[in-house]
């Protein structure tokens, strides 16, 4: 995990439509770097609508809404059209950025041991430091905690 205080470690990455973004693009903006686990999947597809549905507030607090995930942009690109995300989604399939931040850890389910990204929100101010850390977030709510965490900026 990156430290809250910390500068965020940049990187660049394919969005949904196959162009390159950095994270330093974003200097001087708020950032919602949200990771997820996969594309249309219940959880994931909760937090993302949230997240779409929360875009004109998070828009006003001057914040940017970025998800990874080590999906591919075929389904990232997929993924926004169906559910109409105003937000970026960038496509980690050789899982670089989400071992830097920390995210990409051992998960068990029905007793089976994997490697998947653990659901992490980190918010990055607008001089690129870590402001706040959202470990193992719980969907229903996290949109709201998001934004009251950006108005602590």
């Amino acid at each position: 995990m990156i430290e809250v205080g910390k500068k965020a470690p940049d990187f660049t990455l394919p969005n949904q439509d196959n162009k390159k973004v950095k994270l330093s693009d974003f200097s001087g903006k708020n950032v919602v770097l949200y990771f997820y686990p996969k594309d249309n999947t219940s959880g994931c597809t909760t937090e993302a609508c949230n997240f779409r549905d929360s875009f004109p507030k998070l828009s006003n607090l001057d914040a940017v809404v970025i998800g990874i995930s080590p999906d591919s942009v075929e389904s990232h690109k997929k993924f926004a059209e169906k559910y109409d995300l105003p937000f970026i989604l960038l496509a980690d399939t050789d899982k670089k950025v989400v071992e830097k931040y920390g995210v990409w850890k051992e998960k068990s389910m029905y007793g089976k041991k994997y490697m998947g990204v653990e659901r992490t929100t980190y918010i990055i101010g607008k001089d690129g430091t870590v402001k706040k850390v959202f470990e193992k977030v719980k969907v229903p709510n996290h949109h709201n905690e998001v934004i009251e965490a950006l108005k602590e900026q």
